[in-house]
């Protein structure tokens, strides 16, 4: 997301969001940072609760951990100024807040059949909603920017404090936010697998057949259920757990099978403060505005490079810089913790 922030207007196709129907590259980035979220979330919390750590504290921890994150997802939607009337309430950091602690809950309190329940209760039970409630003036089923429940209740809860780009529903709406944290749950899964006393071998084949599947399921679901982005349909869930568990696996036979780990090194020094160099990217960019900087950098970039390889010059800088500051952070061993 650092690179397709900063990519500007001139970037190429892959580096921006869908229209609306369909997805591209972008649309990518953010159901699997909740997948692997929920994997996370099985090898820190399992081996507490197996050695009987009280599930109450345990809860309380992750209420703490999510009231964090939403916290920092509204510093950065306010930031430099905070004006509350119009402050958006909604955001990335928000709808990961808000999956990681429900998504916790069922895992703490639900058997793996319970969870496996609870997932497909919210894929199906959001696209019951979708399609058979009936919006005023609408009626049911409709799935355009505007009409749609999602929209709809977006508009009665959240009105002025929506993403300023849409204005008429946000990204991370309400309603859309109950198959996020279906796709959490779809980390969930895979991370019970991973933990499993299956061979190396067997669990890769298991990852490879599943993701196949979801991914086959997701474009099944796709001819009456659009893969949606900014709604999040239950078949972008679906679709995008499935890319992700196969690319998780590709990951896997890599580092875990092959043992080549050199060439990740780069991904996991940005993954171990993920949060932290997400927001001060943010922050970065807002200040380069502020001292009126991203627009003569950015156009230089356009005018010598062309306009898409201009674009993608100026946002792998932003990469680079933001990676020389994780990776100060990971020699001082500075990390994050809630």
């Amino acid at each position: 997301m650092m690179l397709v922030n900063n990519s500007g207007s001139h970037a190429y196709a892959p580096l921006h969001h869908a229209a609306w129907n369909g997805w591209t590259f972008t649309d990518t980035v953010f159901p699997f940072f909740l997948w692997i979220a929920g994997m996370a979330m099985t090898f820190s919390f399992a081996k507490r609760v197996e050695s009987g750590a009280d599930r109450g504290k345990l809860v309380l921890h992750t209420l703490r951990r999510a009231l964090f994150i939403f916290a920092l997802g509204l510093f950065l939607n306010g930031f430099p100024g905070y004006h509350l009337a119009t402050l958006r309430i909604p955001g990335v950091l928000q709808r990961i807040a808000v999956c990681y602690f429900l998504a916790a809950i069922v895992f703490l309190y639900c058997s793996r059949r319970a969870q496996v329940m609870a997932t497909v209760a919210c894929l199906l039970g959001y696209w019951s909603l979708m399609t058979l409630v009936p919006v005023p003036g609408y009626g049911a089923g409709v799935l355009e920017r505007q009409g749609n429940l999602e929209q709809y209740i977006d508009s009665l809860f959240l009105s002025g404090h929506m993403y300023s780009a849409t204005k008429i529903y946000d990204p991370e709406g309400i309603l859309s936010t109950i198959p996020a944290v279906a796709t959490t749950m779809f980390g969930i899964l895979t991370g019970h697998l991973l933990r499993s006393a299956l061979p190396a071998l067997e669990k890769l084949a298991w990852m490879f057949f599943s993701g196949n599947i979801l991914l086959f399921l997701g474009l099944f679901w796709d001819k009456v259920f659009p893969i949606n982005k900014n709604l999040w349909t239950s078949s972008y869930s679906v679709f995008m757990a499935g890319l992700a568990l196969v690319t998780f696996a590709c990951c896997y036979w890599l580092i875990d099978i092959k043992g080549w780990k050199q060439w990740c090194r780069p991904f996991a020094i940005y993954g171990s403060n993920a949060i932290a160099v997400y927001v001060l990217a943010g922050v970065v960019s807002r200040l380069l505005g502020m001292l009126g900087w991203r627009t003569p950098l950015y156009e230089a970039a356009v005018n010598v490079f062309g306009g898409p390889n201009g674009s993608l010059v100026y946002a792998m800088s932003h990469v680079l810089l933001l990676y020389m500051a994780a990776w100060a952070l990971y020699q001082k061993r500075w990390f994050l913790r809630v």
